[in-house]
C-alpha cells in the first residue's frame, strides 16, 4: 500500500510502498478515505519526539483518519467489515500512522462509528482536534454567562472549542486577524473578536476591565494571556504539560491531553451529525502533497487540512 513515511531522523518525507498490515486480536483494519494534519504530525516529521516515543522506522505519519472497516481481528464483535468509522491512532509507538491507504487500530480506544450524515473528510478532521476541544471545554467548567477567550480560534481545536463554549452559554471572545478569519469565528459563535498580533491581554481588558473567566489556550505563549484572566479564573491549555510551567497565585492553570475514547468520539460525531457543531475543512491534498499540506498548516490554517489517500 502507498504511505507517507519518515524513513529516519532528519530525512525528508517519502511517498513509498509497504506491505498492507493485518489486524491482530482486538484490532480492525480501516481502508482510509481521509486523514487530517495535526501539529503532532509536524513534530514527528521534524524529529521533536526523538527520545520521547519509540519510533519504528519507516514511521508512517498521521493520527486522524476516517474510512471503512475492511478486515477485523479475533475477538472483535462491535465492528464488522463495511462499517464507517473514524478516530485517532493511539498506539504507544510511532510507526503505524494514517497517512496511507490502510491503517490498523485497536477497537478499545481511538475508534468510533461515523454517522452516515458525516462525510469522511469531516470525520477525519474531527478526531484529535475535537477530542482536545471537548476536554478543554469540560475542564473550563463553563456555565451560562461565563466569559471565555479562545486563543487560536481559527485552528482546528479552536474551531471546535469555540462552538462548544458558545453552546454552553458562554460569551466567547475569539482571536482572528484576517477578514476571512473574523468572518469564520463570528459564524461559529464568537461574540467578540481580537487581533492575535496585538497585545491580547490589553485588548481583552479594554473591554473587560475585571478580566475574563476562562482562557482556552491553543496557540502562542500562554504567559502573555494570563493578565487577561480575572482573579480566580482558569487557563486551560493544550500546549503546556504541567501547571508548574505557568505558575500563578491568582488563577488555576489546567493542562489538557486529548484522550480519544470511543465515548468522547461518539459524542463529537453525534453533535456534528445533528448540526449542533460543524467542522471547517480549509483544503484537501493527495498523499503526494503532504509536504505542501504541512507548509500550509505552518502558515496558519483556518480549520483543518485533509489528506485524501
Amino acid at each position: 500500500m502507498r504511505v507517507i513515511t519518515l524513513p529516519e531522523f532528519g530525512s525528508a518525507l517519502e511517498l513509498t510502498e509497504i506491505d498492507t498490515p493485518q489486524p491482530s486480536a482486538g484490532e480492525v483494519r480501516v481502508r482510509v478515505h481521509a486523514a487530517s494534519v495535526n501539529g503532532f504530525d509536524l513534530a514527528v516529521a521534524a524529529g521533536y519526539l526523538n527520545g520521547l516515543m519509540e519510533h519504528r522506522f519507516p514511521v508512517v505519519l498521521g493520527k486522524d483518519f476516517a474510512g471503512i472497516v475492511d478486515a477485523v481481528g479475533d475477538d472483535v464483535t462491535a465492528y464488522a467489515v463495511g462499517d464507517r468509522v473514524f478516530g485517532v491512532v493511539t498506539k504507544a509507538h510511532l510507526g503505524d500512522g494514517s497517512f496511507g491507504e490502510f491503517v490498523v487500530v485497536p477497537v478499545a480506544t481511538g475508534l468510533a462509528k461515523l454517522p452516515e450524515q458525516v462525510d469522511f473528510a469531516r470525520g477525519a478532521a474531527l478526531g484529535l482536534a475535537g477530542t482536545a476541544a471537548q476536554a478543554a471545554v469540560d475542564a473550563a467548567e463553563l456555565s451560562a454567562g461565563s466569559t471565555v477567550l479562545v486563543v487560536g480560534a481559527t485552528g482546528g481545536v479552536g474551531n471546535q472549542a469555540l462552538q462548544l463554549a458558545a453552546a454552553a452559554g458562554a460569551t466567547v471572545i475569539a482571536t482572528a486577524r484576517t477578514a476571512l478569519g473574523i468572518a469564520q469565528v463570528r459564524l461559529l459563535g464568537a461574540s467578540e473578536v481580537v487581533d492575535h498580533t496585538q497585545n491580547l491581554s490589553e485588548a481583552v481588558l479594554a473591554a473587560h476591565p475585571d478580566g475574563v473567566d476562562v482562557v482556552l489556550h491553543f496557540a502562542g505563549d500562554a504567559a502573555t494571556v494570563l493578565p487577561a484572566l480575572r482573579t480566580g479564573g482558569r487557563l486551560v491549555s493544550t500546549l503546556i504539560g504541567s501547571p508548574d510551567q505557568l505558575a500563578s497565585d491568582t488563577v488555576t492553570v489546567v493542562p489538557i491531553l486529548a484522550d480519544p475514547t470511543p465515548e468522547v468520539l461518539t459524542r463529537l460525531a453525534e453533535s456534528l451529525a445533528a448540526g449542533r457543531t460543524s467542522v471547517t475543512v480549509q483544503g484537501s491534498y493527495a498523499l503526494a502533497d503532504v509536504a505542501e499540506a504541512f507548509d500550509d498548516f505552518e502558515s496558519g490554517a483556518r480549520g483543518k487540512l485533509v489528506i485524501l489517500p
